[in-house]
């Protein structure tokens, strides 16, 4: 068994299927690990859930966005922030609802962080300095402070490792931000969204041999940015 993090999807399904096909990854045999924010952006997130439930190992890293289709699936929830930042087309690709229970299921067993020996995955980050079970929710899918911090340590040339994991992985942040469409690896901290959910790529990771593989631009699959579709 092999094992994927893919990054921030944000509906596109097209650049998702790219993914699995250039990495040949396999749905019985390799374990996936989704990095967060399936939802709010290109119009098929349906589809994009629809596939993960065919992988035999596919195991969710909750995300901000994914929150809020949740509590929209749930509840009905529209309040703006969500509607004008791609929930919008998260509801259309559902009819306008109702969310499958399958789907909400998914969504629901989303977990705030994976472990896997050395490894961790999450959506945002985490303060290193304290447990991760005294985090709130909200502080693990919407920091950025660890990127940001692992970064400027990486430009100022100095090696370190950032907590007592050997690999963090998150996503949340895009790259387009630190002007590349690459994954960043600074310290000890991967970056996996690469902008697909914007006009950028979607990234899929070996995790142990750090390989990893890209769609086309998104804006090119699609014709578009999310908001002109």
């Amino acid at each position: 068994m092999r094992t994927f993090a893919l990054g921030d999807i944000h509906g596109a399904y097209k650049a998702m299927m790219q993914c699995f096909e250039r990495s040949k990854f396999d749905y019985k045999k390799d374990r996936l690990i989704v990095m967060g924010d399936v939802c709010d952006g290109y119009p098929e997130v349906k589809q994009c859930i629809d596939e993960f439930l065919k992988v035999k190992n596919c195991d969710l890293v909750i995300g901000n966005h994914d929150m809020w289709a949740l509590d929209w699936a749930l509840r009905g929830d529209m309040p703006e922030i969500w509607t004008s930042q791609g929930g919008d087309r998260t509801m259309a690709s559902y009819n306008g609802g109702p969310m499958p229970k399958e789907h909400i299921d998914f969504l629901k067993n989303g977990q705030l962080w994976i472990e896997r020996d050395e490894q961790i995955f999450m959506h945002g980050g985490f303060n290193f300095d304290v447990a991760l079970k005294s985090h709130s929710a909200e502080a693990l899918v919407w920091d950025r402070s660890l990127l940001d911090m692992a970064w400027k340590m990486e430009i100022a040339g100095r090696q370190c490792q950032l907590g007592k994991y050997k690999d963090i992985f998150i996503g949340h942040t895009t790259t387009e931000l630190y002007n590349t469409l690459m994954p960043i690896h600074a310290c000890n901290v991967w970056n996996l969204d690469t902008g697909v959910g914007w006009s950028g790529k979607l990234t899929i990771m070996d995790v142990d041999t750090k390989e990893y593989w890209q769609s086309e631009l998104s804006k090119d699959l699609y014709g578009g940015l999310p908001n002109q579709l």
